[in-house]
């Protein structure tokens, strides 16, 4: 039997199989889905790969598989090869997603196991040599006695409360009377979890509408995609629990996605509130490899049957899936922007249709094209392959639509006053805070209820210029303006990481005139700690949650100390809930409005929509005021109204017009390099290529120019832009283009391919 292999390596040349023999000692367990090692051309050590094919003969002079480690199912091979051509990836790659975390060999992640100690003998034997004298020494007596007493302990136990060294252990087991047993130990993110139990809610008359359509399709074990479009607080995470319910009633299995790690623990404690911990796992970034080994295998054991997590846990080794819903559908890290560049929502659809189980999409500000999906565009995605009998060859684009309008417990939804900051300058105001949301704070503080102040931009100050020539301190590898960190007293790139000391002399001009521009947490944090200095402040963005946990305690502290005032970035905005947050403050709305992206609309009133929803969730009435140099842009001022169908019905013609997603796809092709003549050169032949290949009458092909960030981390960059909608044959065209480019002689240019890329810069 001959296995076609691919060969775990991210070079694109290898993206294709290589024929191996199956030796007849390993024949049956070598499946579809294998990992092996082979050894491969002049390498010294053996290659790890993967069996994606087994036929019965080959033409070629072939080498044997070398050994077995571990499988994969037969249905995650399919859905890697589909992934390869959708995603412009190759292969192993998308193997990589599916497989457990550290089972790579250069870190490959070991079970932790445990040394301990039990009787060898019975107990009634080893009472009468002890009576018998046959035991002398006290040491193996209270050994003895201890283990009795205790049915085995670990050795540290046995050591520490009997006082007795390793050699006696020793020689207790070479005469029998013990036996030394490893034993693995899960490494479990929840052990220390302890949460009151809940029971289900009564649901409102929405609510129940929503559930019962739901819940059709989980009975009658049919596919169907679902957008449950509800106000912040309407209560969609409660029909989530009532549906993952009836599916564990089915004894089957449910995924659920949040898009934030700092969301992860909220969502784990409702959860675990209902279920209880041991039915639940837990993956997402911040966990130890060791954690993320231990909860992959106890979902593949089946111990575990409710999936929480982030994007990646679309792909958790899960068996019998009764469900997959998707929190905040509409937030851009369910996209992931390194290879393979994949969107979960459109794997969870593959796995739905795949297998007759519904997908539930919530969100209080759906993603444009999701809501178009699910009221104007009935029609089916041709995609990469024209065979439509296979289910991995089609995502479903229908979509129903249901609205839960009402806060689920009678809560009203807060009042938005927007605060024109051209006329907060004009009357000499030029702090950060306008004085309407400084008198707000100031009697929130009063009547002891809480306050978030939102801000999408870290550190202290954004800039430093000077301001005798207009220098300003840029990254060394990136050409991108340095951010100053006052508390580190440092300056940081936000893309590369790079840090150097604060300039106080202009290295062009001599001038000791630098400034410092812009605002970021930091500096908010600092203003108000001077306006407001009885307030307890905390602040959350990713300088404050580097270490294991530190999502989860700083929400914890604000919540259970009751912390006068948190800021922070977008990471505070989605689907917390707070009931003593009355009060919501955004300083500066227009952030996202500058971004050269054609979503800068969508973002902004997004961001602005959710972050209101934290403010009056329980009986008082809450309050969110937002600054803006903006007031007239439509984004801020239906985020004033919380009107989403306006919004939506302005920004779907403003696409319509322009021809924007969901009217057309928009392909970016990224071209990064150290070498600027062959970059060039690449990019050029990647547009003549494409401009020859693909119908001009569907496809707007544009050259390839200089990226608007055109240097990241010493490497130039390069882009070239195609808009039109993806076919079968469009797939098949730059799928094509790129195997031919890495076929060439390239040594310092990279060149990738992205279908409606999250960042267009």
């Amino acid at each position: 039997m001959i296995a076609e292999v691919i060969i775990d390596r991210s070079s694109k040349k290898l993206n294709r199989t290589f024929d191996y023999n199956i030796p007849k000692e390993i024949e049956d367990i070598v499946i579809i889905g294998s990992t092996v090692l082979v050894p491969f051309g002049n390498a010294k050590t053996l290659e790890e790969a993967y069996v994606v094919g087994i036929k019965q003969s080959t033409n070629f002079e072939v080498k044997d598989i070398a050994k077995v480690k571990h499988n994969l199912t037969e249905k995650q091979i399919r859905l890697a090869k589909w992934m390869s051509k959708k995603y412009f990836c190759n292969v192993s790659e998308c193997i990589k997603l599916m497989s457990a975390p550290g089972s790579k060999r250069k870190n490959e992640v070991k079970e932790k196991t445990i040394n301990s100690i039990y009787l060898a003998k019975d107990i009634e034997e080893i009472e009468f040599e002890i009576h018998s004298g046959k035991i002398k020494s006290e040491k193996q007596k209270r050994a003895l006695e201890f283990l009795k007493e205790n049915e085995g302990a670990t050795v540290g136990e046995v050591e520490m409360f009997t006082d007795c060294s390793n050699a006696i252990l020793k020689t207790l087991e070479k005469n029998g009377y013990i036996e030394f047993v490893e034993k693995k130990i899960e490494r479990n993110p929840l052990e220390n979890k302890e949460v009151e139990k809940t029971q289900k809610l009564e649901l409102t008359e929405e609510q129940k509408i929503a559930f019962d359509k739901i819940n059709a399709s989980i009975q009658e074990n049919r596919y169907e995609e679902f957008l449950l479009y509800g106000v912040t607080g309407s209560g969609k995470t409660e029909v989530y629990l009532q549906l993952i319910e009836k599916v564990l009633e089915k004894e089957k299995t449910a995924i659920m996605l949040v898009p934030e790690i700092s969301l992860t623990p909220q969502t784990i404690n409702r959860f675990i509130s209902r279920f209880g911990k041991e039915k639940i796992a837990v993956l997402h970034s911040k966990l130890s490899i060791g954690e993320r080994y231990d909860e992959w295998n106890k979902i593949k054991e089946g111990k575990a049957n409710i999936v929480i997590g982030a994007r990646s846990a679309i792909f958790a080794p899960t068996e019998n899936i009764g469900i997959i819903i998707i929190d905040e559908e509409h937030d851009s890290s369910y996209k992931s922007e390194s290879s393979p560049r994949y969107n979960a929502k459109e794997i969870a659809s593959i796995l739905g249709k795949h297998g007759d189980f519904p997908v539930v999409l919530g969100s209080a500000t759906p993603d444009i094209s999701t809501f178009y999906k699910a009221t104007a565009g009935k029609q089916t995605e041709k995609t990469i392959s024209s065979d439509s009998n296979n289910k991995n060859n089609a995502i479903n684009k229908n979509i129903t639509l249901l609205t839960l309008t009402k806060r689920a417990n009678n809560a009203s939804l807060p009042e938005v006053e927007i605060v024109d900051l051209k006329q907060e300058l004009a009357q000499g105001n030029r702090g950060v805070l306008s004085t309407s949301l400084y008198e707000a704070m100031q009697k929130n503080l009063q009547d002891k209820k809480q306050t978030i102040l939102f801000l999408n931009r870290r550190g202290f100050s954004t800039f430093i210029m000077c301001r005798e020539c207009g220098y300003t301190v840029k990254c060394k590898n990136c050409n991108i303006s340095m951010t100053y960190h006052r508390f580190e007293n440092k300056l940081k790139c936000h893309y590369c990481g790079f840090e150097q000391k604060v300039v106080t002399t202009c290295p062009n001009c001599n001038s000791n005139k630098i400034r410092y521009f812009g605002t970021g947490t930091q500096k908010i944090e600092e203003e108000v700690n001077k306006i407001f200095p009885n307030a307890t402040t905390i602040r959350m963005d990713v300088d404050t949650v580097t270490k294991k946990n530190s999502h989860e305690e700083i929400l914890e502290k604000f919540k259970n100390d009751n912390i006068d005032i948190l800021i922070g970035t977008q990471m505070i905005v989605k689907g917390h809930h707070f009931p003593n947050v009355t009060l919501v403050g955004v300083i500066a709305a227009d952030t996202s409005l500058n971004i050269d992206d054609y979503r800068a609309n969508e973002r902004t009133f997004q961001i602005l929509t959710q972050v209101a929803g934290r403010a009056g969730r329980e009986r008082i009435k809450g309050k969110v005021i937002i600054q803006t140099y903006n007031p007239d842009n439509f984004s801020i001022d239906l985020a004033q109204k919380q009107n989403y169908e306006d919004f939506y019905n302005i920004e779907i013609a403003l696409r319509k017009q322009l021809k924007y997603p969901p009217f057309c796809d928009i392909i970016v092709i990224s071209f990064t390099g150290t070498n600027q003549k062959e970059l060039i050169s690449t990019s050029e032949y990647v547009y003549k290529y494409l401009e020859n290949k693909m119908d001009k009458q569907k496809f707007s092909i544009f050259r390839p120019v200089p990226s608007p960030i055109d240097k990241i981390q010493n490497k130039i960059r390069w882009r070239m832009i195609i808009k039109g909608k993806m076919t079968a044959k469009a797939y098949e065209d730059i799928n094509e283009c790129l195997a031919n480019v890495y076929s060439k002689s390239i040594k310092n240019t990279k060149v990738w391919a992205d279908v409606n890329p999250n960042n267009m810069v």
